[in-house]
């Protein structure tokens, strides 16, 4: 099943940005693209000749590939149907979250690469909103932990789902904060616009200016992937591990696909925080975090209050 997980996964991580950029077209009232005309956006950039700048170095041509290669690694730790990943052990979410921080720290050491004032802005801001996300987190699966009394992905799921009244307080909550984690991961509203062109708002999209051709597609379409790893995790809160296949195939597809929708959706209707609100706006998640965190700890008896 982990087999079918990971080719869905691949799948849909192809429509994925087609469905949002259908989703935002629909709901502001134009015609909408073609689903796979980001596909096909890729396969053009591989067919161009990747350029470097004089000034870089060989952080700059190797950052796309640890990127890519991080992202494709940390998709083989998600449990897939109840199943547990290609990889499992006891506190893989913590490998998992520092997996995708080593291809970041990557992007952002290469963006410094190029020694051009913009990038290195944007690398700024994108570690710090990394910094800053974080603690959610980690409060958040460590909360799914005490709740489940497992330290790995495919145990949190197996034992977690919509059973108990404590259930139905943390999984809703838990996935907002999976939401926009993504969000903030992918770069995306409300904290950066993956469509400006404003170099002194940018965020990820000032990253990656220098980079051309096989490169950049290497970076989009870890992207993609990233989205829907996310997606993954959301689903594997909602899928009951006891049906058949089919049936969870179907619900995993159907999930991601709504969460694609919610996510164009999401685009549509809320504009960019100010770049000096971001911050409070990312800790805010952190305290939603601490919340379910301290609640679980109550009910769970693990802190008791006099």
């Amino acid at each position: 099943m982990t087999v079918i997980g990971i080719i869905l996964t691949l799948i849909l991580s192809v429509l994925f940005p087609g469905i949002i950029a259908i989703t935002k077209a629909k709901v502001s009232g134009r015609k909408p693209p073609f689903i796979l005309q980001p596909l096909f956006d890729i396969l053009r950039l591989f067919r161009k000749t990747t350029i470097y700048s004089t000034t870089t170095s060989f952080i700059f041509q190797l950052a796309p590939l640890v990127y890519f290669a991080s992202v494709v690694i940390a998709l083989l730790f998600i449990p897939f149907f109840g199943d547990t990943g290609v990889f499992s052990f006891e506190g893989d979410f913590v490998f998992f979250a520092y997996l995708l921080a080593f291809g970041k720290f990557f992007m952002i050491i290469g963006a410094m690469d190029t020694g051009s004032s913009f990038e290195g802005m944007g690398a700024n801001r994108e570690a710090f909103y990394s910094l800053l996300v974080e603690p959610a987190y980690f409060l958040l699966m460590g909360s799914l932990a005490l709740l489940s009394n497992y330290i790995s992905f495919a145990g949190l799921f197996s034992a977690l789902h919509f059973n108990t009244d404590l259930a139905y307080l943390v999984i809703p909550v838990s996935v907002y904060v999976f939401l926009f984690i993504t969000m903030i991961e992918n770069s995306r509203m409300p904290v950066d616009d993956p469509k400006t062109h404003l170099e002194l708002t940018m965020v990820h999209e000032v990253m990656v200016l220098d980079n051309s051709a096989f490169d950049l597609a290497l970076i989009h379409i870890a992207g993609w992937l990233k989205f829907v790893i996310y997606g993954t995790l959301i689903a594997n809160f909602l899928i009951n591990g006891q049906e058949s296949t089919l049936i969870k195939s179907l619900e995993f597809v159907g999930i991601n696909i709504l969460f694609a929708v919610l996510i164009g959706v999401v685009e549509s209707f809320r504009a960019r925080n100010k770049l000096a609100k971001n911050p409070q706006w990312i800790i805010m998640l952190s305290a939603l975090a601490i919340i379910v965190f301290i609640t679980t700890l109550i009910i769970t008896s693990k802190l008791i209050l006099n």
